[in-house]
């Protein structure tokens, strides 16, 4: 079972590594993109949503619990072998969707 963020801290994290792998993953569409043009169709708008949530973030306008988050429609039938960060982006959606996990429920 995936675990959500505990803190807020931790959720920023998460945030941020994602962002740091859509950015890589970026980079190597630009470097090779013939291997990987499977990531034309969603980069953007997976980039654009992660930016704008730590945005949110910082300053103050983030809400909790609005339903998924908009990149969800984008990665849904993404497999997790083309998107090896999948399983971040589905924890910082649960978290998104949940709150952040109890300490005693970790």
């Amino acid at each position: 079972m995936m675990r959500r963020a505990r803190s807020v801290d931790e959720y920023v994290a998460m945030v941020k590594d994602a962002i740091y792998e859509t950015e890589d993953m970026r980079a190597a569409l630009e470097y090779d993109e013939e291997s990987m043009s499977y990531t034309r169709d969603f980069i953007d708008e997976l980039e654009g949503s992660l930016k704008q949530m730590l945005e949110d973030m910082k300053t103050g306008d983030y809400c909790w619990r609005t339903g998924d988050l908009p990149y969800m429609k984008v990665i849904a039938d993404v497999d997790d072998l083309l998107l090896p960060f999948r399983p971040l982006l589905l924890r910082i959606n649960d978290t998104h969707c949940n709150g952040l996990e109890p300490e005693d429920e970790a």
